[in-house]
């Protein structure tokens, strides 16, 4: 897709509007969602305890409600991934991002990596959710960006995302590229993690990205209006 062909309704409809933050409360929830509703962003991308609360506001919606697992070390054990997945789904999830065992990949314990991978996969598909596979790129060599993402794809997972955006690096187009070229054409790729405008946003959409996690979704959508004014988003990353 080329920035000539991304309007911003098109935009909007590949954000998932995010709030990650360990303070967030249910008053920050209920304006991401009355945001994410207004904008008809893709999804509200909340913690796990903020679920239920999100799939309230938004029912009757277009809009769905994510959230993170094993978020944001990856360092649970499968079983609690699956058991958090589970429970998200029970909540009203619809759509889980997962953080692999980023040092067992690290370690080269690929066996690991993708049990821990179909573990949620099997969880969230059992549910009827979309499951995004965050992969940590900041943490990673090119090498480790790959393997991870064929892992992720072995193991059925819908999506494959750069960050949590708490690691010291997000969504760049280098990475976006690599994940893109490694997957193929058919299998979503997350960007997110540092996407704070409008131009980022453009930029790894044309390089492959088919979904934007961002906390600064109403600024992204809006850069271009002519009057400049932007409602402030909740930050989540």
């Amino acid at each position: 897709m080329t920035a000539e062909n991304i309007t911003n309704d098109i935009l909007a409809g590949m954000i998932d509007h995010t709030l990650l933050k360990p303070d967030a409360t249910h008053a920050m929830v209920e304006q991401l969602c009355a945001e994410a509703r207004k904008y008809h962003f893709a999804s509200v991308c909340v913690n796990p305890t903020h679920v239920k609360l999100s799939a309230e506001l938004l029912r009757g919606s277009d809009v769905k409600v994510c959230t993170v697992i094993g978020f944001p070390l990856g360092a649970n054990t499968s079983e609690v991934k699956a058991c958090e997945a589970r429970n998200a789904l029970e909540n009203g999830a619809s759509e889980i991002d997962m953080v692999i065992a980023i040092g067992a990949l690290k370690a080269g314990n690929t066996e690991l990596v993708g049990a821990d991978i179909r573990a949620v996969v099997e969880a969230g598909h059992a549910g009827k959710a979309l499951v995004k596979v965050i992969i940590e790129t900041a943490l990673l060599t090119d090498e480790e960006k790959v393997t991870a993402c064929l892992l992720a794809k072995e193991a059925g997972a819908d999506f494959v995302k750069t960050s949590t955006g708490f690691s010291g690096g997000g969504a760049n187009v280098h990475d976006i590229a690599l994940m893109r070229k490694t997957v193929g054409p058919d299998m979503g790729v997350k960007a997110s993690g540092g996407v704070r405008t409008h131009e980022d946003a453009v930029a790894l959409v044309e390089a492959g990205a088919t979904r934007i996690g961002a906390s600064a979704g109403i600024k992204i959508i809006q850069a271009d209006e002519a009057d400049g004014k932007t409602a402030d988003a909740p930050k989540g990353y």
